[in-house]
């Protein structure tokens, strides 16, 4: 599957490039409106690019009303990105989505680089969530953390579906004029190829502890970067950065990620996920992880 990640596609306002991917990812719904942080918001930088959107989204409420039924028209599955600052947030906003036909899986947004007081318990935040919805969970995690495998497992024995890996990462971007940030909280979370070796190391990572279905992202570009994440083990891959320069590119990498299946000659693409694992798996093992990321 080829989705787009949370925040990088406004479908309501590009349906056509949200109808050619299999999935879309709402931006994150927090339970009440924010503004987000004071712009400037986005900065470009070698290699990728900054943002400190800060969550900016209408709340709970104006997303159940009106946002919702629309993505529900596309003929695409929804997937809705949830976040909050207190465990009870997540737990609240999945009991929500329950019952709502137009959502197909919830994203927990517990790794976002641009709010303050992000509750820091991946399990709890997981194990609530999981205990309010029937919906697929899936967690997304950020590489900003000693193990990033501990965690996965933390959230695997909470109950999640699976993984999203990665979120963004904290990067300075300079004004080459006056030498101040470029952002008006100075940091932001850095996407686009920069980040792409760090997330492939967190989706392999995760895979070899876990064996959930992941959601590669960061930094794919090509269907070759596509191809390398399901070689660490992602089942499916989103596209992020290269939404706002390509809108075309889920079709452009869906040809170059069958073109590089055939050269590889593996039959399928289910059978290209894990194979960076190849020498490191006993056959068993490989075959039964294989069998358990299909999405």
């Amino acid at each position: 599957m080829i989705l787009n990640a949370s925040g990088c596609l406004d479908a309501l306002t590009a349906p056509t490039v949200a109808r050619s991917l299999d999935a879309f990812v709402t931006k994150t719904v927090t339970p009440l409106p924010r503004e987000g942080n004071a712009p400037p918001r986005i900065a470009e930088v070698e290699h990728g690019m900054l943002n400190s959107i800060g969550l900016a989204n209408p709340g709970i409420d104006r997303f159940l009303s009106h946002t919702l039924p629309r993505l529900g028209e596309l003929g695409v599955q929804v997937w809705v990105s949830v976040g909050g600052f207190a465990t009870a947030d997540y737990a609240d906003l999945c009991d929500r989505l329950d019952d709502r036909p137009e959502v197909a899986v919830i994203e927990l947004n517990v790794s976002c680089p641009n709010v303050d007081d992000v509750p820091v318990s991946v399990g709890e935040i997981v194990g609530a969530a999981r205990a309010a919805t029937r919906k697929p969970l899936y967690t997304k995690l950020s590489p900003a953390t000693a193990d990033i495998a501990e965690v996965a497992l933390a959230a695997q024995k909470a109950g999640t579906d699976g993984l999203s890996l990665v979120n963004t990462i904290l990067g300075l971007a300079l004004d080459g004029r006056t030498l101040r940030p470029c952002l008006s909280r100075s940091a932001g979370g850095l996407s686009g190829p920069a980040l792409k070796p760090i997330a492939l190391a967190a989706v392999y990572a995760c895979y070899a502890a876990t064996g959930l279905p992941i959601v590669g992202m960061g930094g794919i570009t090509s269907g070759r970067d596509a191809h390398e994440f399901v070689a660490a083990g992602a089942s499916s891959v989103a596209l992020g950065t290269i939404l706002f320069s390509d809108p075309g590119a889920p079709g452009r990498i869906r040809v170059e990620r069958a073109n590089e299946i055939g050269d590889l000659a593996v039959g399928d693409v289910d059978n290209a996920i894990g194979l960076a694992h190849a020498k490191s798996l006993a056959p068993s093992e490989g075959s039964s992880r294989t069998a358990a990321v299909s999405v």
